[in-house]
Formats: C-alpha cells, structure tokens, sequence
C-alpha cells in the first residue's frame, strides 16, 4: 500500500442522498444566523456533514429490514430480547436496561451510584458524562495520564488511566467516597486515543481490591479493540470481537451510545454484572425512559441496533476501514502542514486549534472561531471541542480553560468516500495557509448547561 491510501470499502452503495454546496455568501450568512456555532447551522446548508459520528452513520440493507420486523409491543418486546441477545454476546454483561441514546444510561447510572459529596474519577472528562455526574451531586476528577494533553505526543495509547493519580484521590478522599471510575476507552475529548489492555487490567485490579466499580464509556469501544490489536503486542492474531469481551471483562458495567459502534441512528443501553444495580436501574429506567424492555425505543430500533452490533464485530474489514479512513485524512492534513492531535485516533482528525490559530488568545475561542472558518471556507461542518465543550466551573462559574484546544473532524461510518476527504484536506489547507486572517469570537448567549451546543457567538472586538 502507497504511503496515503485508502484501503477499498467493505460494502457497495445502494442508496444516495443528494448534497448541495451553497455559495460562499450564502455560507457566510448562515454562520452568521446561527451565531457562529456549527450545532445551529441547518442541515440543508450543510456540505459534508462532519459534526458527529453520532446516529449519523449509514445503516446496512440487513438493517433496514430489520425495522420491518420491529415488535412494537409495549411490555416483553421480542425485539428487546434480541438487543439483550446481542449485548450479551457481543460485550459479555449480563444485564442490559435499554435507554433512548448513551446520556439515558448515563443520567440512570448517575443517579444509581452517586451519593452528594461522592468523587468520580476518568480518564477525561467527556462532556454528557460529567454533567450528570455533577447533577446527582458527584465531582469529576481528571485520572488520565499525562501524554494526552500533549498533541505533539507519539504515545499510542494516550488514554490510559495514570494509576498514580487515581491513588493519590483514593488515598485523599477514601475509597468509599468513590462512586467508580469511568473508563472512556477510546478516550473522546483527547483525540479518540485509545486504552490499551494491560492498563485497563491495571485499573481493574487496583479498583477490585477496594471494591470500585469500574464503568466502561463503550460508544467506541470496538474502535478501541482494533487499536488493540493493531498496536498493544500480542494481540494481533486476535479477533476485535475476543479483544472486545476481554475489555469488557475488566469492567463491571458499561453505558453505551449505540448511535455509534452500532451504526445505528438512535438508541443506547446501560449494561452491567451486578444483579443489585441491574434492578435499580430498572426501576429508574420505567421512570426516565420507558419500560425496562423498550427504553424509550421503538421495537425496530431495538432490531436495527442488535443487527447493527454483531454486522460490526462479525468481520474485522469493518472497523479496519472505518479507522483507515480516519488515518487517512489525518496524513493528508498533516502533509499540508495542519497541526493535528498525534497520532490519528479513532472516530475523528483532531485539529489543534491553539497552534492553527496561534495568534488568538484563549479567551478569543480559538476552536469555535476555527470550526465556524472552516464551514465558511468549504461548507463543511465541524465542532468545538476545547474551552466552550469544557463549560464553566459550577463552583467559581469562570470558563474552564483546557490544556487541548481542538477541533474535532468526525466521520460518519460508512457515509463518504475518500473524494470527500480530499476536498475536506484540501480546503482546510487553504484555510491553514490563509490563518492569521481569522479573528475570534465572544459569548452573546450561553445556556446553563452543555452551552456548546446552543450557545451563540459573535465576531470579536
């Protein structure tokens, strides 16, 4: 294989969606409309849409006939049993609550396992995950080793847990004021980098033998199985799917967004061992969601979303082409010279926004001002993941200022090919070469909560 390219897809396309490139000063008005922040853009205004990997994927002809088979039934859907099926086999756990996407899982979590005054550890904050936490009255605390705050880092597994600050905070705090410890894996806010196996057997241990529970964030944990077997020694005979279950096995639960991995457009589970917490989050699950064998979903999304998780650990070509993709984009930007989050992750290329825009002062928004650039320059949409992701501190209400100051590029599974990519790259090369040109941007509005996604922006002064 040449040094950029891209190996062939694993499927052939059946069905299209038109996509239109509006004028640039139609762009430019429409950014400005939705104040300069890529989640108030229209879709129709939209190009390439490289805001999330969320429900946005493609879904198989297996899973669109599986919508037809949906058993809508209110109470003991077939369909559910099927999800449950799926679960079990593909991650191991042996009790799944369904929930209507992974923040269901999340908040039921939350609420279970937190009492007021409790701490939570991660590798990471991700930004749903540590607003429920807080909201039932825990404190996040960063546990991630230090490489993943350095985009210049070659480290292949940037987010691995550092054991000696998780110890530090048990030692501080005391086990006991440890709700568990959540595990993204890969590790979303630092790049999609993922964890390797021999920490999270580390985790697992240090937290069983002080009976933590350990919590798996699994949106992407098949992404991080591959990466597994592609860089941790002595994994590479190994399938995704035997990496998957021993992931898992070092975890006691999981939340899951299965609007990714699954390749589905909606939904998400809470998956566990405990029979204990099992019949709390059951109970929680009927007064948030839905009936614990439904969880706010419909019986065919239940189906689409069990089809969708064994088609995507069935064969490895799947994920090997989703992450080439990525790998591949990100070698085509930083052959321009783009300042990348190294190495490429999973799910995403990761601009580093700080040294893009150099001249731009913290506190100017230097990702928001990026991502919104980047739509007006190609009609392709983008996100902020840096100062206005990390929100403001609940206790001093001043912006939280993150060592990463990124802009996330994510690919939808299975959605664009590689001519795409070239016009993403070469666009936000021209805007590289083209940067002291932008300015930053101000609050006009902010919500009290998650604010990057509602909140507008104006130029600044």
């Amino acid at each position: 294989m040449k040094k950029n390219t891209i190996l062939p897809e694993p499927y052939k396309i059946k069905v299209v969606e038109p996509v239109r490139l509006i004028p640039k000063e139609a762009r430019e008005k429409a950014m400005k409309e939705a104040g300069y922040n890529t989640f108030l853009l229209k879709s129709q205004d939209v190009y390439l849409d490289l805001l999330t990997d969320s429900g946005t994927n493609a879904m198989s002809d297996a899973q669109w006939g599986k919508l037809m088979v949906g058993d809508e039934a209110y109470a003991g859907s077939k369909s559910f049993y099927c999800l449950e099926d799926a679960v079990k086999e593909v991650y191991g756990y042996k009790y799944v609550v369904p929930t209507h996407q992974g923040r269901g899982a999340e908040h039921i979590i939350s609420r279970c396992l937190i009492k007021p005054g409790d701490y939570i550890p991660g590798n990471m904050y991700f930004t749903t995950t540590r607003l429920h936490q807080e909201l039932a009255g825990g404190t996040f605390v960063d546990v991630i080793n230090d490489e993943a705050y350095d985009p210049q880092s070659e480290f292949l597994f940037k987010g691995n847990a550092d054991l000696k600050k998780l110890d530090k905070l048990v030692k501080e705090v005391g086990a006991k004021k440890i709700s568990y410890i959540t595990v993204g894996a890969p590790v979303n806010m630092a790049g999609g980098q993922p964890v390797s196996i021999k920490n999270l057997k580390k985790v697992s241990q240090y937290c069983r033998a002080r009976d933590i529970r350990v919590v798996l964030d699994a949106a992407r944990a098949i992404e991080n199985a591959y990466f597994i077997k592609t860089r941790e020694p002595g994994y590479a005979s190994k399938s995704v799917k035997e990496i998957l279950l021993q992931m898992c096995s070092c975890t006691d639960a999981c939340t899951m967004s299965a609007k990714k991995d699954a390749y589905a457009n909606i939904g998400g589970f809470l998956a566990m061992n405990d029979a204990g917490l099992y019949e709390e989050a059951k109970n929680l699950c009927v007064v948030y969601e839905g009936l614990h064998t439904y969880g706010g979903l419909a019986g065919r999304d239940m189906e689409a979303l069990a089809q969708g998780l064994k088609e995507a650990v069935e064969k490895d070509e799947w994920v090997a082409h989703r992450i080439d993709q990525v790998r591949y984009l990100w070698q085509s930007l930083d052959d321009l010279g783009v300042p990348l989050m190294r190495p490429a992750g999973g799910h995403a290329v990761f601009v580093d926004a700080k040294a893009f825009l150099s001249h731009l002062d913290h506190e100017l928004l230097p990702a928001q001002s990026l991502a919104a650039a980047i739509y007006v320059e190609s009609g392709v949409r983008t996100m902020e993941r840096g100062i206005v992701s990390a929100g403001r501190d609940p206790q001093t209400g001043k912006n939280r200022k993150p060592a990463l100051e990124l802009v996330r590029i994510t690919l939808p599974r299975r959605v664009y090919t590689q001519t795409h990519l070239d016009y993403v790259a070469e666009h936000i090369g021209l805007l590289y070469k083209n940067r002291k040109q932008a300015k930053g941007l101000e609050f006009v509005y902010e919500p009290k909560y998650l604010r990057f996604f509602q909140a507008r922006f104006k130029p600044a002064k």
